[in-house]
Parts: C-alpha cells; sequence; structure tokens
C-alpha cells in the first residue's frame, strides 16, 4: 500500500481547535515535522481539514 509523507509547514497560532487537533492526531507537533502515515481514506480526509498547513508527497 502507497504511505503519504506529511510535512507541516505552517503555525498553528489562530487556527480553529479540530484543525489542532487533527495535527496532533496525524503526529505532527511543531512546523517543520514529518511523519508517514498509510495512504488511506482516513487520512485522506484528516488531510484536507488542515491542506493549508501541511505539504503531503506521496512516496511509492
Amino acid at each position: 500500500m502507497a504511505k503519504l509523507k506529511i510535512t507541516q509547514t505552517r503555525s498553528i497560532i489562530k487556527c480553529k481547535d479540530n484543525q489542532i487537533a487533527t495535527l496532533k492526531a496525524l503526529g505532527l507537533k511543531k512546523i517543520g515535522s514529518v511523519v508517514e502515515q498509510e495512504d488511506n481514506a482516513d487520512i485522506r480526509g484528516m488531510i484536507n481539514v488542515v491542506d493549508h498547513l501541511v505539504k503531503v508527497e506521496e512516496i511509492g
């Protein structure tokens, strides 16, 4: 199964509570932190909530 490399690129200051909770659920803590997650519908939905705060790359 494909994986996604998710990098936090923006700060959580002035973000809504649900966006902050979504970043924490993805495993991101501060700007520049990187996590790898499985590519599935749940993760894609979480990324859609915080797409303005993260950069996503597909890993083969």
